[in-house]
């Protein structure tokens, strides 16, 4: 069950960064961080405000993996101990919240509190860039949009369900979460005509991992995700 959490907690994070309403913001954002201005159309950026760029995208990322780290030993030390006696509970409890957010960014659900954006306003700056740039890389861990709030929701209920792997899952959502942000930062400005010219399908992606946060919701409700780690539901479709 852990190789596929893992693997689902990495794609989670990936979705969560190309959220439509995340994406677009994500390079002026950082520029913005670091006190560099992207280039227009044609021009070249300076290798400098690049490298700026970049080291305030590494500081941001450690904000939110910081978050993330201490959520997951959270979760471990909570709810390890009475995992044994209520792992049925767990698992229809974290089963129906993953359903739950499946079916919202699917979209056949409508809850307007998750669809009420919650981005970051950066009215002040601290002394330091870098530290401006990791507290806020903590609260866009808290959910810069709904889009990453459904997302990173799932994986929570999914590390209810194993305590014990809490960590690792929220580490490969960072992870998820974190590689995308640095290539934007080393490439911040070829990264915004790549984002405009891709924008249409994002939604589509973020309907796709809706349908297979439902699939795993169904799987963890019912407590069959072994089944898909030892393949033996592959092997029964095969045998019938």
């Amino acid at each position: 069950m852990v190789d596929i959490g893992l693997f689902v907690a990495f794609t989670a994070g990936l979705v969560s960064f190309l959220s439509p309403c995340v994406l677009p913001l994500i390079p002026g954002y950082l520029a913005y961080l670091a006190g560099a201005t992207l280039p227009k159309e044609g021009e070249e950026q300076q290798s400098s405000q690049r490298m700026a760029i970049f080291l305030n995208s590494l500081v941001f990322v450690l904000g939110f993996s910081t978050v993330f780290a201490i959520l997951g030993v959270l979760l471990n030390t909570l709810l390890e101990s009475v995992a044994y006696d209520a792992q049925e509970w767990l698992a229809r409890i974290g089963g129906a919240i993953i359903i739950f957010f499946g079916l919202w960014l699917v979209g056949l659900l409508r809850v307007p509190f998750l669809e009420r954006e919650h981005k970051l306003q950066v009215k002040r700056k601290f002394s330091s860039r870098y530290l401006t740039s990791f507290v806020f890389g903590a609260a866009f861990a808290a959910g810069w949009t709904p889009c990453v709030g459904a997302a990173l929701g799932a994986i929570l209920g999914l590390a209810a369900t194993s305590p014990g792997a809490a960590l690792y899952l929220l580490f490969a959502y960072s992870l998820g979460l974190g590689l995308p942000f640095l290539l934007v930062g080393a490439f911040a400005a070829r990264a915004t005509g790549v984002i405009n010219r891709y924008a249409h399908i994002l939604t589509y992606v973020n309907k796709a991992f809706g349908a297979l946060l439902i699939i795993l919701g169904v799987l963890v409700f019912t407590q069959s995700l072994n089944l898909i780690a030892s393949f033996g539901l592959l092997n029964s479709l095969l045998l019938n």
